[in-house]
């Protein structure tokens, strides 16, 4: 069997759908809200669990900083996922003083289609010395892939270096997103595979996907991968100095139609790293970028992640 952990936030999410984004010290009454469990681990898991068939043998985890276990809260979080669901969730670190949990508040534009999130959370973040045990749990012969969020990247960095003593043989992948954020060149450095985001690489002066593939340093990564809204996603595959380029579009040869891009990013790491952990030897880099691709234009086109996996099959059969 193969372990796939996946380490980051897990947030409420409530969505307000607005006509236009208001103006400071205004009032503007919201078209629908819709309040979901979000965070960028958690919604990948929500769609890989879709993807993932028995005869995959992949087990998943969500390793993640909850409130108390016995609060509407955690409760609300867990049963987020479904009566069906196989996450284990046992290596989650609940925090007993809290209740609440962390809270992401969502204004998005009919106008426009942005969005501006607010963030609150309370919830002390995981420490080195809080996910050792959880890293000794797994034999080192024992198949694993973990993935990590990103957003303390000082803790972060400490686990990773952790797992290479402790699983020399994991593989390791890391999302670079956040603009800004100290220490998350360091990530990149450490891991397998990296995802960046559009918002961080135009941040740091590129205008392409491209030009922050070829352009940013991966030490040790394999695999490299950006992903550029409209324009779809580019991945560089370092062994073989391979760059490939996957744009979105509709399978219909429609215009794509944007409903809900929020968990967008998040639906494309799922897709690659059911690619990688899945199909590693069956399909080419290129293959997998373009799953990731598709799976997640096929994402935009809806609210939230329902039925994605089944949609995204069908095109796959019709394709073979």
């Amino acid at each position: 069997m193969k372990h796939l952990i996946l380490v980051g936030a897990c947030y409420l999410d409530t969505i307000l759908s607005v006509p236009f984004f208001p103006s400071e010290d205004s009032k503007l009454r919201a078209t629908s809200l819709n309040i979901r469990r979000g965070g960028n681990c958690p919604n990948s898991i929500e769609v890989l669990e879709q993807l993932l068939a028995a005869s995959d043998d992949v087990q998943p985890y969500l390793v993640s900083c909850l409130p108390n276990a016995s609060s509407p809260a955690t409760r609300r979080i867990i049963a987020s996922f479904g009566p069906a669901s196989k996450l284990d969730l046992r290596h989650c670190i609940y925090r007993q003083e809290c209740v609440e949990a962390a809270s992401s508040y969502i204004i998005r534009s009919d106008e426009t289609g942005s969005r501006t999130l607010v963030n609150y959370n309370d919830l002390p973040e995981m420490t080195k010395e809080e996910f050792e045990p959880i890293a000794r749990k797994f034999d080192p012969n024992q198949e694993t892939w973990w993935h990590f969020e990103g957003r303390i990247p000082h803790t972060t960095l400490q686990c990773i270096r952790l797992l290479r003593n402790v699983l020399p043989n994991a593989q390791i992948s890391v999302e670079v997103e956040k603009p800004g954020r100290e220490g998350l060149l360091e990530l990149a450095a450490e891991a397998d595979v990296v995802f960046y985001s559009r918002s961080w690489a135009e941040e740091r002066g590129h205008e392409s996907a491209e030009s922050c593939l070829r352009t940013e340093a991966h030490q040790k990564a394999s695999l490299a991968l950006c992903t550029w809204g409209a324009d779809g996603a580019a991945g560089l595959y370092q062994p073989a100095c391979e760059f490939v380029r996957c744009s979105a579009e509709d399978d219909t040869g429609r215009d794509i139609s944007v409903v809900d891009a929020v968990g967008a990013g998040d639906t494309f790491i799922a897709g690659m790293l059911y690619g990688l952990v899945c199909h590693a030897n069956d399909w080419s880099i290129g293959q997998k970028v373009k799953f990731a691709v598709r799976l997640a234009t096929l994402k935009v086109q809806r609210e939230g992640f329902a039925s994605l996996g089944a949609d995204i099959m069908g095109c796959v059969s019709r394709d073979a």
